[in-house]
């Protein structure tokens, strides 16, 4: 019914910057909040960064300051620019919707395939 498809990712060096980017597409009536979680192996899956309908953004404490988190509403598409990074921000990103299919009257939540973001020392 609805597909998100993740673009970019990649190895960065520490300080350095990585965008990535999710676009849903399919039998959409509207999206609630998209966003962002991440995991690395053995560990449970961890919020990065929401954001809503009207662009209001949120981020786990570790990223703010350094990730932002915008939306493209006409596009249906999230753009996670990613600065400063880590090497503990390397984990697989996943992208999700929450998103009212067409005849639907519940949102449901989709997900990405993921992407992986390494970052060297």
């Amino acid at each position: 019914q609805v597909q998100l498809v993740e673009d970019g990712g990649g190895l960065v060096q520490a300080g350095g910057s990585l965008r990535v980017s999710c676009a849903a597409s399919g039998s959409i009536f509207s999206i609630n909040a998209m966003g962002w979680y991440r995991q690395v192996p053995g560990k449970r899956r961890e919020l990065v960064a929401t954001i809503n309908s009207g662009g209001t953004t949120n981020y786990v404490g570790s990223v703010k300051g350094r990730f932002a988190l915008s939306r493209d509403n006409a596009k249906n598409t999230v753009y996670l620019q990613m600065n400063s990074l880590k090497p503990e921000d390397t984990a697989v990103y996943y992208c999700y919707a929450d998103v009212y299919v067409h005849g639907s009257s519940r949102a449901v939540w989709f997900w990405g395939q993921g992407t992986q973001v390494t970052v060297s020392s």
